[in-house]
């Protein structure tokens, strides 16, 4: 948020379900998801506040990736991203008084062929362990991909350029 300019901001997390019910496709479930979110916060704020919530998650072949739950499943997550492609999608909401807006943004990253060493090392790290997907671009997981088509901020987690349209949708002032 810093680097759109903002300054003066609280983070509130949202504690309620994260479950999209009856959404199918991924740009709907992380826009679903994100909405819930900002919603849920926006109960605890003033009207004239700009409530900023964001959904990420991988998916792959038509499955969600999601935080890996022990070890052994984030293996078999690196393992069949290995050597292929992945889509990341984020869900944004934004919302200043009665005006809500939502988008999903995605993202393609391609990953190198993976061994069981290289697997093995970087779920040693730690870093896998709370990343949807069991991977951080923005950490070790870098040295496996070769290529992202789309947004990095996105597979990352916040998609800022997207945020920035949204934000001065609202007639939020930026930089």
């Amino acid at each position: 948020m810093r680097m759109l300019g903002i300054r003066d901001l609280k983070i509130l997390p949202a504690l309620g379900e994260e479950a999209a019910p009856g959404e199918t496709e991924p740009e709907r479930i992380v826009t679903a998801l994100a909405a819930h979110k900002g919603r849920e916060v926006a109960e605890k704020c003033a009207p004239e506040d700009v409530i900023v919530a964001a959904d990420t998650m991988v998916w792959h072949r038509g499955r969600v990736f999601g935080k890996p739950r022990s070890e052994a499943e984030a293996a078999d997550m690196l393992r069949e991203l290995s050597g292929d492609v992945n889509e990341v999608y984020t869900g944004l909401y934004v919302r200043r008084g009665e005006q809500e807006l939502s988008r999903a943004v995605k993202s393609r990253v391609r990953f190198k062929r993976l061994s069981e060493e290289e697997i093995a090392a970087y779920i040693a790290t730690g870093e896998p362990m709370d990343k949807a997907g069991a991977y951080g671009a923005q950490g070790r997981a870098a040295l496996f991909i070769e290529g992202i088509e789309g947004d990095f901020f996105n597979v990352v987690g916040l998609p800022v350029y997207t945020l920035g349209v949204l934000l001065r949708e609202l007639g939020v002032r930026l930089l």
